[in-house]
């Protein structure tokens, strides 16, 4: 009976647990890695889900903290100027949406009539670029039209226009619009006193951790929206500029174009800019298309290599891989407003796993010396 009893041990030691023993190291740390990615992935899948299933609220609370950390400077600015903090919170959000309305009014008083000319400019580039690319390479018309129905397809843009959901999403999009308002108003007058409440309910290292990451994260998001918002700016005078020395019509709605789509990282500065050589080939011909995209190639440069770098100060320090796959990410769960936060929660997300693992690193550091 005790030589059975130790058969069986035996057979119980040569199961699970040696075979798991008796894989090599890199194997052994392959599956836990993947194992772990797994689940990281499946969380963050589940997130996003949850947020499109929340779009409006989702959409109001990104744009809440967005907002909140650009005019952040300009409410405390308010405080020193001893105002209470109602008050400040409440001129801030009046600022703002006198900035929107008045530029809105702006812009729709220079360019109203132009978008027509616009959306028919395109029309007509699109046009001669197909022309282009069936007398140049082996496709027909018809292979490229259908080429265009799967991409569009793929894009989720094959249905027709339904009433009831476009007012339906309008009323969403007026919805999100007044509650970041709202939210933005309390953000900016007890967001601090917010984050307090939360630190007072921690002890210990954590609450200095959190203290810390909390802090560099909000740094992060800040430096992200004012500085997105100059580099914006930047390559839409840039590329405007350059449209009009080209004498490129429509120059105008075209350079507010690039403002909008320069909010998103990479994609939205080269389909923009993509928009712009379109409608210079259309107007003006192939040469001055060329020289729209070596004006466009150009700004885009300076920007990435000399003014964003001067501008973040590497508080948004992501690689531009890391962003592709951000942007592409957010895009494929969300449309545009997923292409437009994935890169500000990356860099958050990034500052505070980098603050805790500085801090556990820092123990170990100092016991080692």
């Amino acid at each position: 009976m005790v030589d059975d009893g130790r058969t069986t041990e035996e057979s119980r030691d040569r199961g699970p647990r040696a075979a798991w023993a008796g894989l090599p190291w890199l194997v052994r740390s392959a599956v836990l890695w993947s194992a772990c990615l797994v689940v990281v992935a499946a969380g963050l899948y589940l997130l996003g889900r949850i947020a499109v299933l929340l779009a409006p609220l989702a959409i109001a609370v990104a744009a809440t903290l967005f907002l909140t950390a650009m005019l952040d400077p300009v409410q405390r600015l308010l405080r020193r100027l001893r105002l209470p903090g109602s008050l400040a919170a409440l001129l801030t959000v009046v600022l703002l949406i006198g900035a929107l309305v008045g530029v809105g009014a702006l812009v729709w008083n220079l360019t109203a009539e132009q978008f027509d000319k616009l959306s028919a400019e395109l029309i007509r580039g699109v046009q001669e670029t197909r022309n282009f690319v069936t007398r140049t390479l082996p496709v027909t018309d018809q292979q490229l039209d259908r080429l265009i129905e799967q991409a569009r397809q793929a894009a989720g843009g094959g249905g027709g226009l339904d009433p009831v959901s476009g007012a339906r999403t309008a009323a969403e999009v007026l919805g999100s619009a007044l509650l970041a308002l709202v939210l933005l108003f309390f953000l900016l007058k007890d967001g601090r006193s917010m984050w307090r409440w939360v630190l007072d309910r921690m002890t210990g290292p954590n609450r200095t951790v959190a203290a810390e990451a909390g802090r560099n994260g909000w740094h992060t998001l800040g430096a992200y929206s004012r500085g997105t918002l100059m580099i914006a700016a930047i390559d839409a005078i840039g590329i405007g500029l350059a449209l009009v020395l080209l004498g490129v019509p429509l120059a105008f709605p075209l350079a507010l174009i690039v403002f909008f789509g320069a909010f998103i990282p990479i994609i939205g500065a080269t389909v923009t800019g993509a928009m712009a050589v379109l409608v210079a080939l259309a107007a003006n011909g192939p040469v001055t298309a060329l020289l729209v995209l070596a004006a466009v190639i150009a700004v885009q440069q300076i920007e990435g290599n000399l003014l964003e770098p001067l501008i973040m100060k590497r508080q948004v320090n992501l690689h531009p891989v890391v962003i592709l796959v951000a942007v592409t990410a957010g895009t494929l769960i969300a449309g545009i407003a997923g292409a437009f936060v994935a890169v500000p929660i990356t860099a958050v997300l990034w500052r505070v796993v980098d603050t805790v693992q500085q801090h556990r690193a820092a123990p170990s550091s100092g016991a080692s010396a």
